[in-house]
């Protein structure tokens, strides 16, 4: 081949290979929030573009959609139709690798619930993992137009409490909730949960005549934990809090609920005139990610989804 054409030929090569080798540079050298948080929007651009390629996988890297080990470029890769609007909470944290986020998307043109967890190792992405809520419905995307502020408020730097105390109190909500003791974690008086968008505790909505009695979902986190009204929950696994944010004091989990309903009522505790409570589900699980907001010390606030799985299913890992 005359010289020409092939110095032609290897700068076109470079041309075609170059974004990749970008991409992994800029991984290697991502040791800011702002790149982490960079990282999910290549992620989910790429995912929307149905191109795995965009992002630099590491060779043997695994990938987890609704606890089913799933090939790169399978499941949501091939079905994601539109990136997050509005709603997007992002959870870096360099010190792990790892990043959480929780975010609205589409699929097939309708709204789904994605939680998200990246970890880098070397300038590649080594994990992948997705739970994703589908069928939200109009009380549910309500509350998922834009996440609460105080997801995004910065912590001023002489009030940020270490890594090491943020995952100790996310791991203790876990507990309380286990357990059914809301004492169990420091979780303060405003604490408000969303589960998949719909309201569940720290409700302020004006009682009805259509209001269920008892309204649990207008108790704190405290007290209703404490009622022994999630009793039917048989026990959590796999529970991994593995992304830290102390400038935002965020902390973002992923937990796996058991339900055998071998039982359907329940006893509930310092609600006055009620004394139990009955689910009649059939037995399931309930794979599920959370994000904390803790400050001074507290959980303030918990936005949490997931999705129905079959009991006693595989993680998937």
């Amino acid at each position: 081949m005359h010289k020409k054409y092939k110095l032609a030929g290897l700068l076109m090569a470079a041309v075609v290979i170059c974004p990749a080798l970008v991409r992994a540079e800029s991984l290697i050298n991502c040791k800011t929030r702002v790149c982490y948080e960079r990282l999910v929007d290549d992620y989910l651009t790429a995912l929307v573009a149905h191109d795995p390629t965009r992002i630099a996988f590491a060779p043997d890297a695994r990938f987890v959609e609704n606890i089913k080990a799933t090939k790169i470029g399978e499941g949501l890769w091939r079905t994601a139709s539109a990136v997050p609007a509005a709603f997007r909470i992002y959870v870096p944290d360099p010190v792990s690798g790892q990043v959480g986020f929780m975010g609205v998307l589409q699929e097939g043109g309708k709204p789904i619930l994605l939680g998200l967890r990246l970890q880098v190792f070397e300038g590649h992405v080594i994990q992948a993992e997705h739970v994703i809520a589908r069928d939200l419905n109009a009380e549910s995307l309500a509350n998922l137009q834009t996440p609460r502020p105080i997801f995004a408020k910065v912590t001023p730097e002489a009030m940020r409490m270490p890594r090491y105390e943020i995952k100790g109190i996310a791991y203790s909500y876990y507990d309380a909730l286990d357990f059914n003791d809301g004492d169990l974690a420091p979780m303060a008086r405003d604490c408000e949960r969303h589960e998949n968008g719909r309201q569940s505790s720290g409700s302020r909505a004006p009682v009805t005549a259509k209001t269920p009695k008892p309204n649990y979902s207008a108790m704190d986190c405290t007290r209703q934990f404490s009622t022994g009204m999630m009793a039917y929950i048989d026990n959590i696994d796999n529970i991994r809090v593995l992304a830290v944010d102390p400038v935002t004091g965020l902390a973002f989990g992923l937990s796996h609920f058991h339900h055998s309903m071998k039982n359907h009522v329940f006893p509930i505790k310092g609600v006055p005139g009620v004394t139990q409570r009955e689910v009649n589900n059939p037995p399931f699980d309930l794979p599920a990610a959370h994000i904390f907001k803790i400050s001074a010390g507290k959980i303030h606030q918990i936005e949490a989804m997931g999705f129905l799985a079959p009991y006693n299913s595989p993680s998937g890992w």
